[in-house]
């Protein structure tokens, strides 16, 4: 089984880096916005959706950044490979979406399983360290070295 992940990163003005920070399944996650590839859908219609559902956020795709290239089996399940997909997004519509002040400042009702928020991070404060999965971490550092 495979499970094709599509992720976007944007950067702003001030070089700060949007990342999401979730609540899934009992577990906490920093990861880049993105989700599911839906069957039927392209790579490029499932990251501009996924930023829509998640962020009421029209985008624009500027470049390809990374596919993965390694064995990575799912952070939720042991039968699951997962590839993941990341492309260099931009806004084309104003930047709307709540902020976390900070990391899981959120809320986490009773019985809901999966909570998330997304906020910027300072290129300073910007690395592999900040993301959780193991592609991310990847990524992190590509973005880190491409954008100096």
């Amino acid at each position: 089984m495979f499970n094709v992940r599509v992720y976007g990163i944007m950067m702003n003005e001030q070089k700060q880096v949007l990342v999401s920070d979730e609540y899934i399944r009992g577990g906490y996650y920093t990861k880049f916005p993105g989700g599911g590839l839906e069957f039927g859908e392209g790579t490029l219609e499932c990251v501009i959706r996924e930023w829509q559902e998640e962020l009421n956020q029209q985008i624009e795709v500027v470049e390809h950044l990374y596919t993965t290239d390694f064995f990575q089996i799912s952070a939720f399940d042991n039968h699951t490979q997962i590839i993941s997909i990341y492309y260099l997004v931009k806004p084309v519509s104003p930047f709307t979406a709540p902020i976390l002040a900070a990391p899981f400042d959120f809320t986490i009702p009773e019985g809901v399983t999966e909570v998330e928020g997304v906020r910027w991070i300072s290129w300073e404060d910007f690395s592999s360290a900040t993301v959780t999965l193991p592609i991310d971490k990847v990524v992190a550092d590509l973005v880190k070295v491409k954008y100096v």
